[in-house]
């Protein structure tokens, strides 16, 4: 077996960083200077949407091409202290960053022997993508209106998205070990749960503390959702279809996260943050039974052959 810590990985991982640091900087920020410029609910919902929508047009194109072409082509693609601008540049800066990393890595690609046709979505993960995308809804509802909750509480909105983060760092080596023992289906339905709880424990939040329990629970049920869940959808895909598996995969947490924004957008406007975090709840929930009842068997299957 190939070790895992290479340099081309340790290159790519470094450039994942600085993209998705930049990315990162915005999600806590956008909402608020959207807000800043006179948007409504509805408005800021809709610009966060159509923010992360867009990657749903590209990705499955990207995905299809990446079996055929292979992967390096397509590769080489603070607030109280600073201003809007300044941290646009950063952004800026960091995903600059990160594809002159990616284009200097070496990755390994085998061309396939016939050219056929390129297809944009592998039909083998459609029923982990309906998992994917209403787990995605609740993702997009917190990462859009998080922020202006906080604000609303008195609470520093990157507090709770500090405390996320470094959960997710703490939690991920440890339930990826757990999957690979177990199985996929051990670690997701407790992760989903988990998940549904700390929307819910957020749902009834009104100051730093239920914030900061949120985010833990919310980091522990994501950070081990996503991962078993992309192993599975390409322990499901034929090798050959890695490419257009992981394109399905992230379009569909895109397409989540997009409409899920724009939904919870006109929920929040018309309702409120508590009533949308129980929407968003569930959400997740719908996501749980769809993984319970369909994917599971999928994976069970797979395991026994």
């Amino acid at each position: 077996m190939d070790r895992l810590w290479s340099k081309p990985f340790f290159l790519m991982t470094i450039g994942m960083l600085f993209l998705f640091t930049s990315f990162y900087l915005l999600v806590p920020t956008l909402p608020l200077f959207i807000k800043q410029l006179g948007g409504s609910e509805s408005q800021i919902g809709l610009a966060m949407g159509m923010f992360t929508l867009s990657a749903v047009i590209f990705r499955p194109i990207v995905g299809g091409l990446l079996d055929r072409y292979g992967r390096r082509p397509f590769i080489v693609w603070v607030l109280r202290n600073y201003s809007f601008n300044g941290l646009f540049l950063i952004g800026t800066i960091l995903s600059a960053a990160a594809m002159l990393l990616a284009f200097t890595t070496k990755t390994p690609f085998q061309p396939k022997a016939a050219a056929g046709r390129i297809d944009f979505i592998e039909k083998s993960v459609l029923s982990i993508m309906a998992v994917i995308f209403f787990m995605a809804v609740a993702y997009g509802g917190i990462i859009t209106f998080l922020p202006l909750f906080a604000e609303s509480v008195k609470v520093n909105p990157g507090t709770f998205f500090l405390v996320y983060a470094a959960t997710l760092t703490v939690i991920r080596p440890i339930t990826g070990k757990l999957s690979d023992r177990y199985g996929e289906v051990f670690m997701v339905v407790p992760a989903l749960a988990v998940t549904i709880a700390a929307l819910l424990v957020l749902s009834l939040s009104n100051g730093l503390y239920g914030m900061i329990a949120s985010s833990v629970l919310f980091g522990i049920g994501i950070g081990s959702a996503q991962p078993a869940l992309q192993s599975a959808t390409l322990s499901l895909a034929h090798p050959n279809r890695a490419g257009a598996a992981n394109a399905s995969f992230m379009t569909a947490f895109d397409l989540g996260i997009g409409l899920g924004a724009i939904m919870l957008g006109w929920v929040s406007q018309y309702t409120g943050y508590q009533v949308l975090f129980l929407v968003a709840a569930a959400s997740v929930a719908i996501s749980l039974l769809i993984f319970t009842v369909f994917v599971s068997r999928l994976l069970r299957y797979r395991t026994a052959n």
